[in-house]
């Protein structure tokens, strides 16, 4: 079993930063691949970026450029770096891990872009 924990979210002004982390433990497989997802109001979970153990990003187009996603594999913890966030960035941000034993969330941390 895989427990994910997401911190660092919060309300931030647009045009702000923002980074969340999300620290991952249990059983978790050498080759795996962790993303970050979100769900604004009234919409869909959508994939943010993913970044696989070694290292291989995908990003979203509509964050590409202004998000940057990395992980510390010995310390199993992945995060998102966002700038120049905007208030269609607001949504609850899930932290997802794919690996051998399955597929595991978080249970979200909230960002919030407004004045």
């Amino acid at each position: 079993q895989v427990q994910l924990v997401e911190s660092g979210g919060g309300l931030v002004q647009p045009g702000g930063s923002l980074r969340v982390s999300c620290a991952a433990s249990g059983s978790i497989s050498s080759f795996n691949v962790m993303g970050w997802y979100r769900q604004g109001p009234g919409k869909q979970r959508e994939l943010v970026a993913s970044i696989t153990s070694a290292g291989s990003t995908n990003y979203a187009d509509s964050v590409k450029g202004r998000f940057t996603i990395s992980r510390d594999n010995a310390r199993n913890t992945m995060y998102l770096q966002m700038n120049s966030l905007k208030p269609e960035d607001t949504a609850v941000y899930y932290c997802n891990l794919i690996s051998r034993g399955g597929r595991f969330w978080g249970q979200g941390t909230q960002v919030t872009v407004s004045s």
